[in-house]
């Protein structure tokens, strides 16, 4: 069993930053990906950034050159540090990794609770 606890969401003003923390706790023997998505009111879920295993990003292109993710990984944590905070960055944002619970399990997807992000005056 794996859990992911995200933290550090919260309301700022537009401009503001956050940084948000996501924690994998349970049994893993390896991640691959470990990534955030966010969901923003009738919106479906996106795609904000991913990092696999190494050192390249992806980030979708809203976020480009404002937001940065970065991993810790002797600490399974994945962090998203949010600058120029628009209020359409408003949404819950959820932490997603891909890994590994054994040698033989295979690669298995886990999804964080979601914190909430506000951007507004």
């Amino acid at each position: 069993q794996v859990q992911l606890v995200e933290s550090g969401g919260g309301l700022v003003q537009p401009g503001g930053s956050l940084r948000l923390s996501c924690a994998a706790s349970g049994s893993i023997w390896s991640i691959h990906t470990m990534g955030w998505y966010r969901q923003a009111p009738g919106k479906q879920r996106e795609l904000v950034a991913a990092i696999p295993s190494g050192t390249s990003t992806n980030y979708a292109d809203s976020v480009k050159g404002r937001f940065t993710i970065s991993r810790d990984a002797p600490r399974n944590t994945v962090y998203l540090q949010m600058n120029s905070l628009k209020p359409e960055d408003t949404a819950v944002y959820y932490c997603n990794m891909v890994l590994e619970t054994t040698m033989t399990s295979g690669y298995v997807e886990v999804w964080g609770q979601g914190t909430l992000v506000t951007v507004s005056s």
